[in-house]
């Protein structure tokens, strides 16, 4: 028996994906093959004609320079997106593609870059860059560890929740302690490392609900997450 296909789709894997959140991809493949799934990957860059079919959306971060590159074609299939977004199809949006899927983003230069208004988001280019280690606490996730990197400050608006808030580093900007956004099953977040790998919580939610969202259930098998526990630990002891 053939085994059941969740298909992930890389949104700009050429332009937005150069602080290895590949890593994200990989770990979603990974998980999804020892649940017993197919998974298929296909990458998505401007001028690419959109899937029809589509379980898992995930984008990485890039610079500027990438962002001009791909806000163009961003905007012509915004509307898809935030169709898939209504419907419950789980996404993850690293820096860059989180900024992309607010309002805009505002470089320190005053190029205004337009985003596609999936969150209530706004972020402005500063001077100042926010990096380093960061933990972030989440009620559904617990903590979250990560690496932040980004000059650009995000503030929420009042239709869209905070993915977690900050207990070390920056998230955001420097006012909240907000880190993230959170609308649907679709989260946006600052935090690269990658992500997923040390935090297989979330990897697994993004697969519960595409699983369940195409089959109808998703029945978990236990499995061995040792590595995973211990790399969250540790991280968890590293200085800012």
């Amino acid at each position: 028996m053939s085994q059941p296909i969740i298909k992930i789709l890389h949104l700009y894997a050429r332009d937005m994906n150069i602080y290895g959140d590949q890593g994200n991809v990989l770990t979603l493949k990974k998980r999804l093959e020892w649940y017993g799934y197919q998974p298929e990957v296909i990458e998505y860059n401007p001028g690419d004609k959109f899937p029809d079919d589509v379980d898992i959306i995930v984008g990485g971060g890039g610079q500027d320079s990438g962002q001009n590159r791909t806000q163009k074609d961003l905007l012509s299939i915004g509307p898809k997106l935030k169709q898939l977004a209504n419907a419950g199809t789980p996404m993850l949006m690293i820096c860059g593609m989180y900024q992309l899927f607010g309002k805009f983003f505002k470089t320190s230069s005053g190029e205004i870059i337009e985003g596609i208004d999936l969150f209530d988001i706004e972020t402005y280019g500063k001077s100042e860059r926010l990096i380093g280690n960061i933990i972030t606490k989440s009620e559904e996730f617990g903590d979250i560890i990560g690496y932040e990197n980004h000059s650009g400050q995000t503030f929420l608006g009042h239709n869209v929740a905070t993915f977690g808030r900050v207990r070390m580093g920056a998230g955001n900007n420097l006012i909240d302690a907000s880190e993230g956004a959170r609308y649907h099953n679709v989260i946006g977040t600052y935090l690269h490392g990658s992500l997923l790998p040390k935090n297989p919580a979330i990897a697994d939610f993004l697969i519960e609900k595409a699983i369940t969202k195409k089959y109808g259930q998703f029945e978990k098998p236990t499995i061995n997450d040792t590595i995973a526990t211990m790399a969250h630990k540790f991280a968890m002891r590293r200085p800012r």
